[in-house]
């Protein structure tokens, strides 16, 4: 059994965090750091992502094992547990599959339901990158440019790029299962369980992730929420207001 791979900071009461899709544990450094001042801070990448194992199978309900079995590898209990993005519906699962487990849960700018496919330009332009020819960064960056519009979105998918052998870059995600397996990115958990501990859902002011509809969707399982909207931010909240971001967190948990 492969455990995840992972960061540990500070001490203190468990505080997982899981990235979304594309991303990994690296992308919330900072901002754990800051957690870390008060908790022993998890940072974990999860499986075909960051440095975590490959493998050729992807869901949720994999997702959710592989958590359980890095939660039970460390002798954790009493967590708060925080996902973005597809890493928000992975602890929305695991609260509901686990609930003895957790004590709070901390979900980044997800509802709990299928979203429609919205990806396939970035897995392209990450399939065009032929590392065989493309030798440097700024070589890899020129190909996604030409087909990703957004600086932001390049500079996050460039974190990934590794120097796998002297001559050889190499992404650190599992892009060809990742692609094959997308549709389970943006489905969702079909489950008739309830989590009634403490729930905070924290939203972009100027995302259309959670809109005020998914709000009667999320009471359906989870029953103590709090929803909190953070101005100016996106889909990316934590990395574009990332004080507001830790406020809302440090003042719930």
């Amino acid at each position: 059994m492969e455990i995840l791979h992972s960061k540990i900071l500070g001490s203190g009461k468990p505080f997982l965090i899981l990235h979304g899709f594309l991303g990994m544990s690296d992308n919330w450094k900072t901002l754990g750091n800051k957690f870390a001042e008060d908790y022993e801070v998890h940072l974990i990448d999860q499986r075909n992502h960051g440095r975590s194992f490959h493998s050729n199978e992807f869901s949720y309900s994999l997702m959710v094992s592989d958590l359980k079995n890095y939660i039970d590898h460390y002798q954790l209990e009493n967590c708060i547990l925080l996902g973005h993005s597809m890493g928000g519906k992975t602890a929305m699962q695991f609260a509901l599959n686990f609930p003895e487990i957790i004590n709070k849960l901390i979900v980044a700018d997800i509802a709990p339901k299928t979203y429609p496919a919205h990806h396939q330009y970035i897995l392209k332009a990450l399939s065009e990158v032929d590392f065989t020819k493309q030798k440097s960064r700024k070589e890899v960056e020129a190909i996604l440019s030409n087909y990703i519009p957004e600086s932001g979105v390049i500079q996050f998918l460039m974190k990934n790029i590794y120097r796998k052998e002297k001559n050889e870059l190499a992404y650190r995600f599992n892009l060809s299962v990742l692609s094959e397996k997308y549709n389970e990115v943006v489905t969702t958990f079909q489950s008739s369980n309830t989590f009634n501990k403490p729930t905070l859902f924290i939203k972009g002011a100027k995302s259309n992730y959670i809109t005020t509809d998914d709000e009667v969707l999320i009471k359906q399982n989870f029953t103590d929420i709090h929803i909190e909207t953070i101005s100016e931010a996106g889909h990316w909240l934590h990395a574009e207001k990332p004080l507001e971001f830790y406020n809302k967190i440090m003042q719930f948990s």
